[in-house]
Parts: structure tokens; C-alpha cells; sequence
């Protein structure tokens, strides 16, 4: 079985941009999903692809957010897109837990729920933690990159500007 692997904001919408650096919207009034994501995601879901996402929501525990605010989110984007999981830690950097990225965890775990084969599948992100989520995972990785003001990641399969031109490359390398 193969999935694609999805970081939140950023890769379904639009994150808020302050000083460079990309954080998540405040609420669902504020979510803004880019364009082109639901066509990608229904044409990954068609290529037989789960459709995993993968999320940071450290705003929880930093207590900038609330978790019910990120449920109705995610609640949204179940019901608006062919999504097969969302995955979310609501941990810090300090909480040092497995399932935050930049560490594998999360994605291990689906691996092993759904009998993954993790080299075949993909990991797309906007932030380098994201694409060293992936590495590390044994994933193909794809990189959105906006250019935002952080650090870059090491290594990556692929770089992009769009969930469309990742999708692309996914079905150009695994063709129906």
C-alpha cells in the first residue's frame, strides 16, 4: 500500500506569513485553501494513494490555540477533500515526543497501521521539517518551497511551488 504524506499549512492552505516564517491560521473563518489542492488530492486518491496529513500544532501547547479550533479545521478539511487521516501533535519542541516532526514517529506509525510501504510513498511539506520527516521515514520527499525565512532542508528528492506541480511529479513517476 502507498500514501502520500501531507503537512497542513502551507501544502492544503494558505499559512499566515509574519516576518518571513509561516504559521497556522487562528481559525476556520481565517483558513484559506490554496488553489489547485482539491483537483491534486482527488487525482492522488484516484491513483489509489492514501492521503495522510501530518501537522505541527505546537500553537496548542504554546496555548496560542485551541484544540477545538484546529478539530473544526481538521473536521473541515475530512469532510471537503478525499483525506484518509489527519495526524496532529500538539506538542513543543521541549516535549522532545516522536510524533512531532522533525521526527518520524507519526509517519512510522501510519506505516504501521496501514501496511505502508514507505518507500513508496511520498512526504510533501513546506518546511524543512517536514522534508526530514520524510528522510528519515524512508519516504520520497517534495518540498514547497516559498522561500520563507528559516532554515532549508538538507536533502530532498524534489522542489516545487505547488501541491498541483508535486502531484505531477507523483504521477509522472507512478503512472496509473
Amino acid at each position: 500500500m502507498k500514501a502520500v504524506f501531507l503537512d497542513r499549512d502551507g501544502v492544503i492552505n494558505r499559512a499566515v506569513v509574519k516576518n518571513g516564517r509561516p504559521y497556522p491560521p487562528s481559525s476556520l473563518d481565517e483558513l484559506e485553501i490554496l488553489p489547485g489542492v482539491k483537483a491534486a488530492l482527488e487525482s492522488l486518491h484516484k491513483a489509489g494513494y492514501l492521503l495522510i496529513v501530518v501537522t505541527n500544532q505546537p500553537d496548542v501547547a504554546r496555548g496560542k490555540a485551541s484544540k477545538a479550533t484546529v478539530d473544526e479545521i481538521h473536521q473541515y478539511m475530512m469532510a471537503s477533500f478525499p483525506l484518509d487521516k489527519i495526524l496532529s501533535c500538539f506538542h513543543d519542541d521541549a516535549d522532545q515526543c516522536n510524533c512531532r516532526k522533525p521526527k518520524p514517529g507519526a509517519l512510522l506509525n501510519a506505516a504501521e497501521e496501514y501496511k505502508l510501504d514507505l518507500s513508496a510513498c511520498y512526504m510533501i511539506g513546506d518546511r524543512w521539517r517536514d522534508i526530514e520527516s520524510g528522510v528519515s521515514a524512508g519516504c520520497k520527499t517534495i518540498f514547497l518551497d516559498y522561500g520563507y525565512s528559516e532554515k532549508q532542508p538538507n536533502s530532498l528528492d524534489f522542489r516545487v511551488r505547488s501541491l498541483s506541480e508535486a502531484t505531477n511529479i507523483i504521477l509522472g513517476e507512478n503512472p496509473c
